[in-house]
């Protein structure tokens, strides 16, 4: 077993990357998957010695039997659930709807295949192996049947990237390819009957092979039928295990024990797995079985191809006479399939290209071929030189047919000679005015019809495709952005309006419910918890935190500008697009419910194409601002959060977090940092205890020191007529910023006028200081002056600041305040803003004398006054 184990991980790997190889040169998995049991199989790598295993990995087992029968057994469950899925697979309603051509396309392909296939054997073995074969050799009718098995999941590849599925030529493949699969297995049990019989009697009876024939079909025929009466009953049964996954596994138990009920007649298992598969393609679970099916598929399948390929002798392929004969047998097959399915399409109302498409797309040879050749090689029936023949013709066709395929689809030229008349159905549109309200819709309706009994299937997770299903009802549903489109038989639309039209009213319900009082304080409070520590959030934090995004001194005065403000920093951040588009999305959110928590916290957010992934800027605003909080404080800590509207984002679990975080100990340590790495280190958690409580106690004390400042701070001791140029000459930012700076100097107020020139400048492209109403604030903190310092000028046909509206700034105040020294530089901007209401900028624009102006700013600048910019 411990061997079992290892060769099986090996399996498994080797593969897997033999399937990504071939991929990436756009050729099958399968056939990767093939070639790297070849490779590490007994004949090549597998056979090698190595330490501990004297007789390599893979050893050979038996001379015609390679692989040890532990690991064959494996593979032979394998083969039951790949024929259980084609079974699943097979469409008989596309059967029935093109049963003529289909019908005469696949007779025509499994006969002339068989005979030709079985004859070029009889020839072949005798040509070049000089055997004494027949008709009736094992060999012979077994490379007969594996002439006639078609792999149309390769070809309708094909067809579906050239859009073809629908077309004359691609439906009457797939409905050509399920009579192939039925007559094939219907082949495969005459012809394993035929040679039991032969073995035990030693001759061939005609009468005996009649029999034999009716049985094997009568068994068969009888299954299929049983199996698609009973189809709707065996469902039943399945759904009362209600569990999903449950009722697919119960499914493939039943496709087991008919596998072995099947063996037991004398028929191959895969026949009854198969059976079984057709037995529920109609059957209203179908895609929940192939879905929850599908990882136990994934596990086994590349498992058989690969072991399929293990039991390939390469030594004996390089012999001229197994060369030749793979070469011949597979231009027989392909010559046998073209003929055999292009001659009856031709009666079928196909052009002759249309007819080459047919027969092309009938070619590729795959997983029935190698699953028959593996019985025949088991059993006996086919020696190792013939089972390497059939490898190399699947190898061949597999590559070959898409490529000749592609090329006749290139081709403009009609495929019928007459155009037909589509069939009805129905094609429903519902636009909606934007995708969240599509994907509510969608939700909401999926629940629904399962509700009503329908099975939903997820076929295309990236184009949001599902398929409904229930009994004969198949209704295919996709969205794209706020639109949802339906595509269902036009006799079932009555069905998904009026399922629409109940949605849409469910909706409209809960909407005027909604109407009435609800508590979403309450709610919100819960959201921020001040009892969460929020110490597992930190790592998380930091992937969408940058010290870019975070401003320790917000100048805005009111909700909407600190939120331009923090769009602005993630603008030159590089982690916004299109500003306004974001803007919009944030302002709609705090239109529907302001984002204003308690505790002096606000978290403004938006869903925006704006931003390729979830972004965040975090600014302090001393003194809050409104934010409509849940507790009617302002809001100091604002947290603007950004996420892309479709792309995958964790945009609720983000806010959570960053409620989280804030806690009482985070707010206390985030409002005592003065600069942006101080708030990254408090957001991350990179602080310990000590240094978080050091920062807290320099907050307090520079505080205590502000209010001791600011107890007797007047605009009065800022202002003088000097410091004041009612005509500024300036024509350009940078020249009234100078102009403004040399009032200073000439007071002597500035030690140092290219380190004040610079600290502004520099404050400047961080952040233009224009505000709004024609007003500018031009500020920074500087070891050029000593104390704060003011200087007021007017601009009278204005100048471009990057105001906030766009308007352009003609009073412009420019402050100066010491880095290290205590100053009241934001107590003193508060009083400039509250000065420069709309009567103080009025007075100021029609003073003509410092004197005037002066005047001006000291009338409207009192606490009185209430009114800010």
């Amino acid at each position: 077993m411990m061997m079992l184990a290892i060769q099986l991980g090996v399996i498994i790997f080797a593969a897997r990357l033999g399937s990504i190889l071939f991929e990436k040169m756009k050729l099958p998995g399968v056939l990767g998957e093939l070639c790297s049991g070849i490779l590490i199989g007994p004949y090549l790598l597998g056979g090698i010695p190595m330490i501990g295993l004297e007789h390599g990995l893979f050893p050979v087992f038996l001379e015609g039997q390679p692989i040890w029968p532990e690991l064959y057994g494996i593979t032979v469950v394998a083969s039951i659930v790949l024929l259980f899925m084609v079974g699943l697979e097979t469409d008989i309603r596309l059967f029935m709807r093109y049963s003529l051509a289909g019908s005469m396309v696949g007779i025509g392909g499994v006969t002339v295949s068989f005979l030709m296939g079985n004859l070029g054997a009889v020839f072949l073995l005798r040509t070049l192996f000089h055997q004494d074969a027949n008709f009736f050799t094992p060999a012979c009718l077994l490379l007969g049947v594996i002439s006639t098995a078609t792999s149309v999941g390769i070809t309708a590849r094909v067809l579906s990237k050239k859009d073809k599925l629908d077309s004359p030529e691609g439906v009457t493949i797939l409905a050509g390819a399920v009579v192939d699969d039925v007559l094939g297995i219907i082949m495969l049990a005459i012809c394993l009957g035929v040679i039991s019989s032969s073995q035990e009697s030693g001759n061939i009876n005609w009468g005996n092979i009649g029999i034999i024939a009716a049985k094997a079909v009568g068994i068969w025929l009888t299954a299929t039928i049983v199996g698609l009466a009973a189809s709707q009953r065996i469902s039943i049964l399945l759904k009362w295990f209600k569990d999903k996954s449950l009722i697919a596994v119960m499914a493939l138990g039943l496709a087991l024990i008919l596998a072995g009920l099947f063996e037991e007649a004398k028929l191959a298992m895969i026949i009854g797995a198969y059976v079984m598969g057709l037995a529920l393609a109609r059957a209203d679970i179908n895609y929940v079985i192939r879905e929850k099916i599908d990882p136990i598929h994934a596990f086994l399948v590349p498992v058989f191809f690969c072991v399929m390929g293990m039991m390939v002798n390469v030594k004996l392929l390089l012999s001229a006479e197994v060369i030749m004969f793979g070469l011949a047998f597979t231009m027989i097959g392909i010559t046998a399939k073209v003929i055999g399915c292009a001659v009856p399409a031709l009666f079928c109302n196909f052009s002759s290209i249309g007819a080459l498409r047919v027969g092309c797309g009938m070619l590729p040879r795959g997983e029935v071929t190698l699953i028959i050749a593996g019985v025949g090689l088991a059993n006996g029936y086919v020696s190792s030189e013939l089972f390497g023949s059939v490898v190399f013709m699947t190898l061949f066709t597999t590559i070959v047919a898409p490529i000749v395929l592609v090329k006749l689809f290139d081709n403009p030229a009609e495929g019928l000679r007459k155009p037909v008349s589509a069939p009805e159905h129905a094609s429903l549109l519902f636009s909606f005015p934007s995708s969240q309200t599509a994907d509510l819709l969608l939700r909401r309706l999926l629940g629904m019809f399962e509700a009503e009994g329908f099975f939903v299937h997820l076929l295309n997770r990236e184009l949001n495709l599902f398929q409904l299903r229930k009994d004969a009802v198949v209704i295919n549903v996709s969205q794209i952005d706020g639109d949802l489109h339906f595509e269902c038989q036009k006799a079932d639309a009555s069905l998904v309006n009026t399922a629409m039209l109940e949605v849409i009213a469910e909706l409209e319900q809960i909407l005027n419910e909604l109407k009435k009082p609800i508590d979403r304080q309450a709610i919100r409070k819960n959201i921020q918890s001040d009892e969460s520590a929020g110490k597992t959030h930190y790592k998380e934090l930091a992937k969408y935190i940058s010290v870019k995004s975070l401003v320790p001194c917000l100048v805005g005065q009111t909700k909407e500008e600190i939120i331009d403000e923090l769009l602005a920093t993630l603008r030159k951040a590089g982690k916004l697009k299109d500003i306004e588009d974001a803007r919009n999305a944030v302002m709609a959110r705090e239109e529907s419910m302001s984002t204003g928590m308690q505790y002096g916290v606000a978290i403004p957010h938006g869903r925006t194409d704006a931003v390729k992934n979830l972004v965040c800027a975090v600014g302090i605003k001393t003194g809050g601002v409104d934010f409509a909080a849940i507790d009617g404080n302002p809001s100091d800590i604002i947290v603007l959060t950004l996420s892309p509207k479709s792309a995958a984002a964790p945009h609720v679990q983000f806010m959570s977090m960053i409620s989280h975080v804030l806690n009482e100990r985070g707010r206390t340590a985030l409002r005592s940092c003065q600069k942006a790495k101080e708030m990254h280190d408090v957001i991350t958690g990179r602080l310990n205890a000590q240094e978080v409580a050091a920062l807290i106690e320099r907050k307090t004390v520079i505080d205590m020191s502000k209010v001791e400042q600011e107890k007797a701070a007047s605009l009065s001791q800022y202002l003088i007529p000097e410091l004041i140029c009612p005509d500024l000459k300036g024509g350009t930012k940078t020249e009234v910023i100078q102009e403004l700076l040399n009032l200073l100097d000439e007071r002597k107020l500035i030690n140092n006028m290219r380190r004040a020139r610079a600290d502004i400048m520099n404050r400047e492209k961080q952040m233009s200081s224009g505000m709004a109403h024609g007003v500018a604030i031009p500020h920074a903190r500087t070891d050029a002056v000593s104390s704060l310092v003011c200087a007021v000028g007017v601009k009278r046909d204005g100048l471009d600041f990057g105001s906030l509206d766009g308007e352009p700034a003609r009073i412009i105040v420019l402050t100066l305040s010491p880095k290290d020294t205590a100053a009241p530089h934001v107590r003193f901007m508060a009083m400039i803003s509250r000065a420069l209401n709309d009567n103080g900028r009025a007075m100021v624009l029609e003073a003509r004398e410092p004197g005037e102006i002066m005047t001006a700013l000291l009338s409207c600048g009192s606490p009185a006054s209430g009114e800010t910019i």
